[in-house]
């Protein structure tokens, strides 16, 4: 007989989250000596499973040589385990207030397949954005934010007004 679900707990007062961030910025920073981001972690790793499969086209690519080119190790970065640390330390935080499950969400006028296909669209666009911008929404507005970039803030502010510009057309798809 199944267990009934357990009810979640209230979210994080986001004030508090927002300081904890910061926070954890803060220490990223005086740890690692770089901030937070996952793009830089997510090239190390598709560097370092393709150096594990053919290695002499790591070396002769000289984007991905950079990372893993000859002696280099891909893996052995502070992003790569900052990127794992993210991952289990939601999950645990998920776990433990009630909020792990396997679920696919989408409006009522979205199929499932379709629901899939798009946030696959959608994360490779941002990946490749990424990667064009040298660093992802995380790394570009909380780690190019806290040293006062100037690129951050000007990406961050084209994110929300492509967000707003985007919102009003997709709206029905949601509702």
């Amino acid at each position: 007989m199944p267990r009934p679900a357990r009810e979640p707990r209230p979210y994080l007062n986001p004030y508090l989250g927002g300081a904890l961030l910061g926070v954890v910025l803060f220490l990223t920073f005086y740890v690692t000596g770089n901030g937070l981001g996952a793009s830089a972690a997510i090239n190390r790793l598709q560097v370092g499973t393709l150096a594990l499969v053919a290695p002499g086209h790591v070396d002769r690519v000289a984007y991905m040589a950079e990372m893993g080119g000859g002696s280099r190790k891909p893996f052995a970065d502070p992003s790569v385990y900052l990127l794992l640390g993210t991952f289990l330390g939601g999950l645990v935080a998920g776990a433990l207030n009630g909020r792990v499950k396997a679920e696919t969400r989408g409006g009522p006028h979205v199929s499932i397949p379709v629901r899939w296909a798009l946030a696959f669209a959608g994360g490779a666009i941002m990946m490749y954005g990424a990667r064009m911008a040298r660093g992802c929404t995380s790394g570009q507005a909380l780690s190019g934010g806290a040293v006062l970039s100037v690129g951050s803030f000007v990406f961050m502010f084209a994110v929300f007004a492509g967000a707003y510009a985007l919102a009003w057309p997709l709206r029905k798809l949601w509702n």
